[in-house]
Formats: C-alpha cells, structure tokens, sequence
C-alpha cells in the first residue's frame, strides 16, 4: 500500500466529502470525520493496517463549488500540511446550471473550473506525496441525461488534469455507472448525488483500490 507511517490524508471537497463533518476541518473522536466515504476510508485504514497510524482529515463543506473550495483551500488543505491531497469538487458547479439555472453567477463553467483545480493542483504539486483526483458524478447510466452529459464534461476535465500532472485519477463516475446496471440508483441515493452508507463504502473502496490496499488483509 502506498500510504506510510504518519501520513496525512487530506480530503477536500463538498456534501458528497462532509456529510456532517466537523467544521472547517473534520477528524478525531466521535462523528468529527462524518460519515462519507471519508469515514469508511479510515475505518478500513484502521481495521486493516493497525500497524500505521494514518491521520485522515475532511475538509469537505457542503455546498462548495469549486470556487468556494478554492477560496479557502490554503486554510483548510495547504496549511495542514498533508502528505496526500484527494479532491472531490464539481458537483454543484454543474448542479447549479440546473437547479438554479437563472442565476448564473451561481454556477461554476468549464473553464472556471479547469482554472480552478488546476490551481489546486500546483499548490500542493510540489509538497506532497501524491494527489488523488476524484471525478464528480451523477448517478444515472443514461449518458443522454442532460445533467449526466454535463457532469460529463466536468470528469473529462479531471481526466485530463490527473494526466498532465501525474496525480492518480479515481473515476466515481465510472463506478457509479457500472453498479447502477445493475441496482436502481435509489437503492443508494434519493437525489443521485448524495450517497447512503453504501454508497459511501462503494465510494471508499474504488478509493482504496488505486492505493494498492488489500482489504483481505496481507498479515498471518
């Protein structure tokens, strides 16, 4: 596994990330670290590799684009001083051309969000380990949807990131896609956004899968 000793993972992001995070930043005791795919992540850490003592933290905030993720991102990423970064911005920067549609200083466009990752990225580029980017997603298989098509565009652009800048790419939306062939989006999420406990174990373990994690386990 990739991770070591005393590292720090620092998750940013919005409600998909949070969910009922402490705030500004989420981690130790009791509901601290929420109860997204985050907590998952440093429960199966724990539970697998007691070994490490890996510092997990949430930096998610319900509601961000990636303008606002941006906005305090040396506060709650840069200054934490992380070994690893995962981002998982995007979501309401598309959900916002939908749901709001009228207000269009509200929504974040392609290039706005291009811009904005990409300074997320080279921020940290030189002072990590490593950058995990997570794709926003929309649970629905039908790419004609027009709010999956857009989301579409946002994954594209995370794609394209992660290869010019060497950070490992963890697509939720391929994930999400595939499982939802065969089970109903509902089963894991009311909105097709924000996950139920499943949905946030499915989300940890397509996490862990491009960490070299062995969830069975490599000791006697």
């Amino acid at each position: 596994m990739i991770f070591e000793n005393n590292d720090r993972i620092v998750f940013a992001g919005d409600s998909v990330t949070d969910m009922g995070s402490a705030q500004p930043v989420g981690e130790g005791l009791f509901d601290n670290l929420g109860r997204s795919y985050v907590r998952v992540i440093d429960n199966l850490l724990a539970a697998c590799y007691p070994e490490l003592a890996i510092r997990v933290t949430n930096s998610g905030t319900s509601g961000n684009t990636s303008r606002d993720l941006l906005a305090r991102w040396k506060r709650d990423v840069v200054d934490l001083h992380p070994q690893w970064v995962a981002i998982c911005i995007g979501i309401n920067d598309v959900w916002r051309q939908f749901d709001v549609p009228a207000l269009t200083d509200v929504a974040v466009g392609p290039d706005e969000y291009r811009d904005n990752l990409e300074k997320m990225i080279l921020s940290v580029k030189d002072s990590v380990k490593g950058i995990f980017i997570l794709t926003p997603y929309y649970m629905e298989p039908n790419r004609d949807d027009m709010m999956r098509a857009r989301m579409d565009v946002y994954s594209d652009i995370c794609r394209s990131l992660a290869a010019k800048h060497g950070a490992t790419l963890v697509d939720f939306q391929k994930m999400y896609e595939n499982y939802c062939k065969i089970r109903h989006s509902s089963f894991i999420a009311w909105d097709r956004v924000h996950p139920n406990q499943v949905g946030a174990t499915l989300m940890a373990l397509e996490f862990l899968k491009a960490c070299g994690f062995d969830r069975f386990g490599s000791r006697e």
